[in-house]
C-alpha cells in the first residue's frame, strides 16, 4: 500500500481534561486499513490533535505507505503544518517537531483541513477513546 489517507482527530473533555485520539487510515478508494480510538490521559484538545496525527503517521509508515494525505478538522494544526501559522505554544512545539520529522519520511504529503462532518469517523473514535479509555480496532 503506497498511498493512504490519514484522517485524524483529537478530543478533550474539559480542555484540559480527559483526552482521546481517533485515527482512520484508508486506501484512496475508501477501504479502511486501520482504525484507532485511544485514551491519552488528561491534556488539551490541540495536544490531542497532534498526538492523533503522530500516531497516524507512525501507523502509515508501519504499513509501508510512501504517499500520504492528511485530513484533519483542526484548522490550527493544518495551518501550522503548512507553514501559515507559527507554533507559539511551548507544549505544542515538541509535538510539531515530531510530526514534521515523521512527515519528512514520506515521498509526498498533502495536508487538508476539512469540516468536522467530513472527519466523522475519526471524531467518533477520539470521543470513544475518551469515553472507554481505550479502544483499538483493526
Amino acid at each position: 500500500m503506497s498511498r493512504v489517507i490519514i484522517y485524524t482527530d483529537g478530543a478533550s473533555k474539559g480542555n484540559p481534561g480527559d483526552a482521546g485520539i481517533g485515527v482512520v487510515i484508508s486506501s484512496p478508494d475508501g477501504i479502511v486499513i486501520r482504525e484507532i480510538g485511544e485514551y491519552i490521559g488528561k491534556t488539551t484538545n490541540n495536544v490531542a490533535e497532534y498526538t492523533a496525527l503522530i500516531r497516524g503517521l507512525k501507523e502509515a509508515a508501519e504499513i509501508g505507505a510512501t504517499q500520504i494525505e492528511i485530513s484533519t478538522d483542526s484548522e490550527l494544526m493544518a495551518r501550522q503544518l503548512s507553514g501559515v501559522y507559527r507554533v507559539k505554544s511551548p507544549n505544542l512545539q515538541p509535538l510539531y517537531a515530531q510530526a514534521t520529522s515523521l512527515i519528512h519520511h514520506f515521498e509526498s504529503v498533502r495536508i487538508t483541513h476539512v469540516m468536522r462532518e467530513l472527519n466523522k469517523r475519526a471524531d467518533e473514535l477520539a470521543n470513544q477513546g475518551v469515553k472507554n479509555k481505550h479502544i483499538e480496532l483493526s
